[in-house]
């Protein structure tokens, strides 16, 4: 789907998703004061070390977007988006009154120009990418590829829990989706354990 957005804009969004496993609400409110993506942030007050983010429950975004967790959160991010994010950033740079403002996200290619990215928009961009791969796509989607690639890959579930930004455990069961593979390797490890006793 990265592929398939032809702005630098769409591509950084859908990235953002994929890697940060946020939510569409969160996403499009986050400001750019949320966005510590260098090695340090110290002159920023942030000591947290590496690219990260600030995920912020705000009620006064003028798009509406909100996140769903009531406590803020850190989230790590990879040299790859931030390379995503400098290719948004200069797109952004030569929209005009775009340029300006404190949202991350803003209408760049239809009126009015600046003004925050709002839910609407951001349904039309993932319906359009998906009627383009003739396939489904949705934000969500990519939170649950996010967490579900976490836990494959053996990440604790309380790190995944705690990068989503989920207060209960039991919300973590939605994101287990567990393959064929997976049960055939479960079965397989267990008789392997029975034949070497």
């Amino acid at each position: 789907m990265i592929d398939s957005a032809g702005r630098a804009r769409d591509r950084f969004l859908i990235a953002l998703l994929a890697c940060t496993g946020l939510r569409i609400g969160e996403a499009l409110g986050l400001r750019r004061e949320d966005l510590h993506l260098l090695a340090s942030s110290r002159v920023l007050g942030c000591g947290t070390a590496g690219p990260h983010l600030h995920v912020r429950r705000r009620t006064d975004n003028l798009n509406g977007a909100l996140a769903k967790s009531q406590r803020s959160r850190i989230v790590p991010v990879t040299a790859d988006l931030v390379a995503l994010y400098t290719d948004y950033q200069y797109e952004r740079d030569t929209a005009g009154p775009a340029a300006d403002g404190e949202m991350v996200f803003v209408n760049l290619f239809r009126p009015p120009v600046g003004r925050p990215m709002s839910y609407p928009n951001a349904k039309d961009l993932f319906d359009r990418l998906a009627r383009a791969a003739d396939h489904p796509f949705r934000p969500h989607m990519l939170r649950h590829s996010a967490a579900t690639a976490w836990l494959r890959g053996g990440v604790d579930r309380d790190v995944v829990q705690r990068l989503l930004g989920h207060v209960s455990p039991l919300s973590m069961e939605r994101y287990r989706h567990v393959t064929d593979a997976e049960t055939r390797q479960a079965v397989e490890r267990v008789q392997a354990l029975r034949e070497h006793r």
